[in-house]
Formats: structure tokens, sequence, C-alpha cells
């Protein structure tokens, strides 16, 4: 008898993705990108300038979200790889996010809130321990929906430029989604900002109490969109179903076919070079996008003195220059490849950490440098998204590790990036004082130009040392 047929879809490649099928799979991180819009642009200055809690108490309570999320986020990607044999009806990445998005629809909404059953006289170690658990359960369920989402893209496809595409439209609807966030909180501070009968125009263009109602309803806004595009995600895309491997049993062949390779896991990737390389990239790109999100609103507020409706017009400038380069992505890295791409996005970085730095008051160009921003980590952040991608390739069976290591990486060192921030800052006993008003402004240059620079090594190493499995035998005995 010659050899059976050969199992279904075996030797051949995935048919490609349909464009219903892309853009439902790019749905699937709203939620996530509606949240950590508002949780880096705005907790900060919603602690600090509208509650008024002190610098540290802030900087604290999003330390405590960093870390939970850093922790959580590996140990989900180690689940969600050891899950692949379960769920497989509805598929376990697709399990993992459902898990994820209810426990941030659950929890986000009290961030944003005022402490229930807080006074004037509640000490503020006491409020911060109430908003303490509702940050682990969103950060939970932030990571286990970020880590389930990426670790679909080489689930979904499987060539560079599949790649590159379904990451550029990820990225573009996370541009969307801040869209949303600030265009709504420009409307909200229009329409609930402080009542009109106020002392002076000064006191209604500064932040404060009064402005409780707006984020608290922008919070509200955020998870009633975001579930609408979850639900949409769930509907829309169909997680691919991996052949399980088989334990060996007395009618399994004595020698394995020659091209079947062993699994990579999680421990081999710790022996891998260019898993350290990539997680520094990634680490570093992340500081620069996060950091600079979040003390964009303090150097709009502090140190440019301008009014509040410049927190969501700036960063509305920012994500829109964002949106349009990201569609620039896939042909870019096409042409000139992925390093020089990446370069191209820290070199615009660079330039504008000089422009804040060189000057002292920007006026209405303050537009054009948060446009240099925008573009600048919107094309470093998708490139390192796809070179993460590259060095995962064909070994999708533990790429939720490999995402959930990177995360856990640029989680915690945000987290402690901006804890030290925030014990620097100059003022103890006021908002902010007078030496606050440049202590935001070298923040500004520090967390694009400096961590900029530092990305900039760690690019020369993917040019010394391609990213490529170099310890990893498939054929050696472990």
């Amino acid at each position: 008898m010659g050899p059976g047929p050969p199992a279904d879809g075996a030797g051949t490649p995935p048919r490609p993705l349909s464009l219903v099928a892309r853009l439902s799979y790019a749905l699937g991180h709203f939620l996530n990108d509606l949240c950590a819009s508002m949780w880096f642009t705005y907790l900060l200055l919603y602690l600090h300038s509208v509650r008024a809690y002190s610098s540290r108490g802030a900087g604290l309570l999003l330390l405590l979200g960093q870390v939970a999320d850093g922790l959580c986020t590996p140990l989900v990607g180690y689940e969600a790889d050891r899950a692949a044999g379960r769920c497989a009806r509805y598929g376990p990445r697709k399990a993992w996010h459902l898990v994820g998005t209810v426990c941030v629809l659950l929890s986000f909404p009290f961030i944003f809130s005022p402490c229930l059953g807080c006074g004037a006289a509640t000490p503020e170690g006491a409020a911060l321990l109430y908003y303490g658990p509702f940050v682990v359960v969103f950060q939970f369920g932030w990571a286990a929906t970020q880590v389930a989402h990426l670790s679909l893209i080489p689930e979904l496809v499987s060539s560079d430029h599949e790649k590159v595409e379904l990451t550029a439209l990820r990225y573009a609807f996370t541009v969307i989604a801040n869209i949303t966030v600030y265009g709504a909180a420009w409307l909200l501070l229009h329409l609930q900002g402080a009542p009109r009968l106020g002392p002076t125009w000064d006191d209604r263009e500064q932040l404060g109490v009064q402005d409780v109602p707006v984020f608290r309803n922008l919070s509200l806004l955020v998870v009633g969109v975001g579930a609408v595009f979850s639900l949409l995600f769930h509907l829309g895309t169909r997680e691919r179903h991996r052949p399980q491997a088989e334990e060996p049993g007395e009618r399994s062949p004595l020698l394995a076919p020659a091209r079947a390779q062993r699994l990579l896991l999680w421990k081999h990737w710790l022996r891998e070079p260019a898993f350290y390389q990539v997680g520094l990239l990634y680490m570093s790109t992340r500081l620069i996008v996060n950091l600079s999100q979040a003390y964009i609103a303090m150097y709009l507020t502090y140190s440019l003195s301008l009014p509040k409706k410049f927190i969501a017009t700036i960063p509305l400038v920012m994500y829109l220059s964002g949106f349009f380069s990201s569609l620039l992505m896939k042909p870019v890295n096409k042409c000139i490849g992925r390093n020089l791409t990446y370069f191209v996005g820290l070199l615009v970085i660079l330039a504008f950490a000089a422009w804040v730095a060189l000057a002292d008051r920007l006026g209405v160009v303050v537009y054009v440098a948060a446009g240099l921003l925008g573009v600048g980590c919107a094309t470093i952040l998708v490139t390192s998204l796809a070179m993460t991608a590259d060095l995962i390739g064909p070994h999708t069976h533990s790429g939720a590790f490999v995402y959930g290591a990177m995360s856990f990486s640029d989680k915690v060192a945000n987290g402690l990036a901006v804890m030290v921030i925030q014990s620097l800052h100059p003022c103890s006993s006021e908002l902010c004082c007078k030496a606050c008003v440049g202590f935001y402004h070298w923040v500004m240059v520090a967390v694009t130009g400096g961590v900029g620079v530092a990305a900039t090594l760690f690019l020369c190493s993917l040019l010394i040392w391609p990213i490529r499995l170099r310890s990893w035998d498939p054929g050696t005995r472990l």
C-alpha cells in the first residue's frame, strides 16, 4: 500500500487573511488602547492636579499598576502557550483575550472616579489603598488582552510583509483610539469644565477638582466604546488551530521523520542573545512612547503654561501624525528594511528632543513639535513590534511567552522610571512651584532624547548581530 493522503493543510501555506479578517483582528486591542491612552496621559495629571494627591503618591499608584502588569504579562504568556490544547473550539488566545476584556471593563471606571466613602479628612494613603485593587485587576486584564492579541499575529499570518501589515493596522487603530480619547477629552473639558460664573478666566482654564466629572465620564465612554469593538473582534476573528504534539506510544514510529523539529520552549528563548537584543530595543521603544505620553500633559500645563484644552489637542496632533505615518510602514519597511526604518524614527525623535531643549517657549509651533514626536513614536513602535514577530518566526507555540517577557521588561522599566521622576519633583508642598517649570521641560528632553540615544546603541547591536536564533539546535537533546 502506498502512503495515505496528506493531512488537511499539511505542507500548504495558510491562505491570506481577508480584509474583513484583518480589520477584525485590528479591533481586538481597541479597548486596551483607549484605556492605555487615559492611563498614561491623564493618570498622573488626574491624581496630582485634579484630586490633589502628592506627586509621589500619584507615582506610586502608577508604579503599582506597571509592576502588576509586568508580573502578570509573562505569566499570562506562559499560560496562554500551555493552553494550546484547551478551548480548542474557541481558541486559547481568544479565550485569554475574553478574560482580560471582562477584567478591564469591570475595573477601569473606578480608577478615574472619586474614592467611594472618602471625604476631605480621608488620609491620602487610605485613598490610594482604595484604588490599589482596581489598578491590579485592570492591569491583569490589560496584560491578558495584550499578550493574547499580539501572539495572534504569527498564528494568523506567516509572511514578513503580512506581519508588518497586521502590526501597522493594529497601530493605526491604536492611533484612532487615542484620537477618540483626546477628542472626547477636549469636548468634555469644553462642555463640562468649570462653570462660566467662575471668578476669573484663568481659574476656569486651570485644572482642578471641578474637572472630576470630566475624567469620570471619559472613563465610562472609554469602556462603552471599547466593549463594542472587542465584541466585533471576537465575532470576526478565527484563531487557526495547531495540531497538538502526541505523546509517544506503542503505535508511534521508532524514528521521527527527518523534517520533524523539536519545539522551542520558553527556557530555550532565555539562551538566545537575539531574545535580549530585541527585548532591550522594545523596552527602550516603550519607554520613549509611554513616558513622553505620560509627561506631555505636565509639560504643556506647567512648563509652557498653556490652557487645559491643550492637554487634549496636542496629544491629538501627535496621534494624527502617527496615524498617517503608520500607513506608510509596510512600503517603507519593504524598501529600506527594518533597521533603517527604526533609525529614521529615532532621528525624528532626537530632533524633537533637541528642539525642546533649545526652546524655552514654543508658542503655536508646539503643534509642529508634537507632530514630529508622533511620527517618530509611530515609526519605532510599529517597527519594533515587527522585529519581535521576526524573532518568533515559525515558533508560534511559544510566541505568547516572548511577547509576555518583552512586555514585562517594558512595564517594570516604565513604572520605575515614573517613580524616579516623581520622587525628583522639586515641589513638596504645592502642585507646582517655580522650580517645576524647568523640571518638566528637562523631563521631556530626557525621556525622548536620553532614551533615544540608548535605543540607538541597542539598534547598533542588531546591525552587528542580526536577528536569528544562534544557540538553539532542534536536533540536540536537552
